[in-house]
């Protein structure tokens, strides 16, 4: 039978022959949670976590539900986005709203008909790039991160001679959405910037999903994606340059997803 000092104690770390259990260890986890987000080494009562980790937790769990379901004000990105000196075209998927785009994914895939009448006639068809910035799955995170980004990615991108259609304001969008959007453009190149699934420590990361020829039908094997951009995870700067180099290889290239090997 276990002996009650046998129920307190917690397996030796691998290696080290500390108790992690211990008071012993606390030193060692200080040194490894500066290396990590992850939730590693909690104290504990009993058997039990401690209440100020057990609290922490539930705060992140909360955050994370909250940016699933916030909506995007659409109105504020907007006035962020247009210093970038790009027209901004405001579109909607088929998912009429927060609700159904999470119980219905396909709905978030395609434009509703008017929003694709609008790109149809908006006289800005044929171009090489078009940047589209989505909620996704954390509104909260295209709202606080999408024109930071921009504001690094636009000028790289003009220097590099891309000719750049209209930004897309894309409400309950997700990535295959942009497929639909780059074939009424008609436009070589597409980088949807969309929320991305919250985690416990990441509530608000943003992803750039890559596509060469977006057409209806494409697949995720024939895109790239350059994921966690957030000021705590892949700094905006690097993922600007990231992404703009990308784009290069794509059009020298002419193709992406497995096909495009980033060297």
């Amino acid at each position: 039978m276990p002996t009650d000092d046998m129920k307190d104690r917690r397996p030796d770390l691998p290696g080290t022959g500390i108790d992690t259990g211990t008071a012993a260890a606390a030193p060692l986890w200080q040194r490894l949670r500066q290396l990590t987000a992850a939730r590693i080494g909690l104290p504990r009562s009993g058997a039990s976590l401690a209440t100020e980790s057990l609290l922490d937790f539930r705060l992140s769990h909360a955050r994370a539900r909250d940016a699933v379901h916030a909506a995007l004000d659409a109105d504020a990105l907007r006035a962020d986005l247009l210093p970038l000196g790009l027209p901004v075209l405001h579109c909607r998927t088929e998912a009429a709203q927060r609700q159904q785009y999470l119980l219905r994914p396909d709905l978030g895939r395609r434009l509703d008909a008017e929003s694709r009448d609008r790109l149809a006639s908006s006289g800005h068809r044929g171009l090489d790039l078009c940047i589209v910035v989505a909620d996704g799955l954390s509104a909260t995170a295209a709202q606080h991160h999408a024109a930071p980004l921009l504001d690094h990615l636009v000028p790289l991108l003009r220097d590099e001679g891309w000719l750049l259609a209209p930004l897309v304001l894309l409400e309950q969008g997700r990535v295959a959405a942009g497929d639909d959007i780059g074939e009424a453009l008609d436009v070589k190149c597409m980088i949807i910037l969309v929320g991305e699934r919250p985690g416990l420590t990441s509530p608000d990361s943003l992803g750039a999903y890559m596509t060469w020829m977006p057409r209806v039908g494409r697949t995720d094997a024939e895109r790239n994606c350059v994921s966690n951009i957030r000021p705590q995870g892949f700094a905006l700067p690097e993922a600007a340059r990231k992404i703009a180099h990308l784009a290069g290889r794509m059009r020298a290239e002419e193709c992406s997803g497995v096909r495009l090997k980033d060297d």
